[in-house]
């Protein structure tokens, strides 16, 4: 591993959040505890509808009480800002797409945080060897290594972070992929769009299927949103994937968990779903049974 990598980020983008009340605008939008943005710095938080399921992972970083960057996939923009839109109402707030001012790259390695500290930034995980870089256009990147998408791809999968991309947005309830397990929902706060479905999910415990980690050397395209059978005649439907370049392909999918793997009939629709050999990898987080 270089001493410091660095990923061009090109398929994510930026909107502004601001105004006066940029900050309980988002807070009654979003799963996390967006008031302690200015003390805590930068978070994650899930955008969700009303029943729940997750639109979009949003990465958020503070600029200032009254103005926030919200980080998220460039194929989510334009219906983020417009789900988002509906609520302004007469808030003193403005949403603008910012990704000709911004450009965002990730830095790997383990001078990735004195490399990041300099510049606006956010840890990409738990770790201390990935920091996310969100640079005004023009500003000169630190030197590095080239690093591939797919290799910061395949560190998410590890890290357990979830792509939501267009083809899974508002497919799964939060818990479904573990966003209460990334520090990305708040139970403390106040109520936002989909909290009661999170809320109940939570303090009644009621979640059979949760994000899990695969490896699999089969070449069927594991594309988000797809749905395959694991040879323990669990159903499971793709989050993410990512190539190792060793022959195999590592992939973030929900499923049930293995306490109730093989415990459910098997309907005529996953009858015929494709069968994938897949080797359960570990998260760095603990799923809670079900």
């Amino acid at each position: 591993m270089p001493d410091l990598a660095i990923t061009p980020l090109d398929d994510l983008t930026v909107l502004s959040a601001r105004g006066a009340d940029a900050l309980p605008f988002l807070q009654g939008q979003l799963s996390q505890d967006v008031s302690e943005l200015p003390s805590k710095g930068p978070m994650l938080a899930g955008l969700h509808n009303a029943q729940g399921r997750v639109l979009a992972l949003l990465r958020l970083l503070p600029l200032g009480d009254d103005h926030v960057l919200i980080l998220l996939p460039a194929t989510l923009a334009d219906a983020v800002r417009q789900q988002l839109q509906r609520y302004v109402l007469r808030s003193q707030l403005r949403l603008e797409p910012a990704g000709t001012a911004w450009s965002i790259y990730g830095l790997h390695g383990p001078d990735a945080e004195a490399a990041a500290s300099t510049r606006l930034h956010m840890p990409a995980d738990s770790g201390d060897m990935r920091q996310i870089i969100v640079a005004p256009r023009g500003e000169s990147a630190p030197e590095a290594e080239l690093a591939e998408r797919e290799e910061w791809r395949l560190d998410d999968i590890a890290a357990g972070i979830p792509e939501i991309g267009a083809p899974v947005s508002g497919l799964w309830v939060a818990q479904m992929l573990n966003l209460d397990l990334i520090g990305a929902v708040s139970f403390n706060k106040g109520c936002y769009t989909g909290q009661e479905v999170i809320a109940r999910a939570h303090f009644r415990g009621h979640v059979k299927r949760r994000m899990q980690r695969f490896c699999t050397e089969s070449d069927t395209l594991l594309a988000p949103g797809s749905k395959v059978m694991l040879a323990d005649g669990r159903s499971a439907q793709v989050v993410m994937s990512a190539d190792t370049g060793a022959g195999s392909r590592e992939f973030l999918a929900v499923t049930g968990l293995t306490d109730d793997a093989g415990t459910a009939e098997i309907s005529g629709a996953e009858a015929t779903m494709t069968l994938l050999p897949a080797i359960p990898l570990p998260l760095p987080y603990g799923l809670p049974s079900g």
